[in-house]
């Protein structure tokens, strides 16, 4: 799963499209929410949040894990989504 993340990733970005990912505060949370499931992760590129978000579990490698965050929307300052993160271990730091 993590190669494939990682191809789709390299093919998104090489688009001059999502370089810079998506603006957040241009989508509905629920415009935001569905362009995440249809596209399983977005790249969101705000002055405060530049990151994947994923649409569940499946988009965090395996020493990740989902933790809920919230990103501006218009309609919602504060519409939540799936961020992975790393789990606490060896060389994790």
């Amino acid at each position: 799963m993590k190669k494939l993340l990682l191809a789709a990733a390299a093919i998104a970005c090489n688009s001059s499209a999502f370089a810079a990912g998506i603006d957040s505060r241009a989508y509905s949370c629920s415009a935001l929410h569905a362009l995440i499931e249809q596209q399983g992760f977005v790249f969101i590129g705000n002055p405060d949040f530049q990151d994947f978000v994923v649409s569940d579990r499946e988009g965090c490698t395996g020493d990740q894990r989902v933790q809920v965050r919230s990103v501006p929307a218009s309609d919602n300052p504060e519409c939540t989504v799936n961020y992975c993160i790393y789990v606490g271990g060896p060389g994790s730091g």
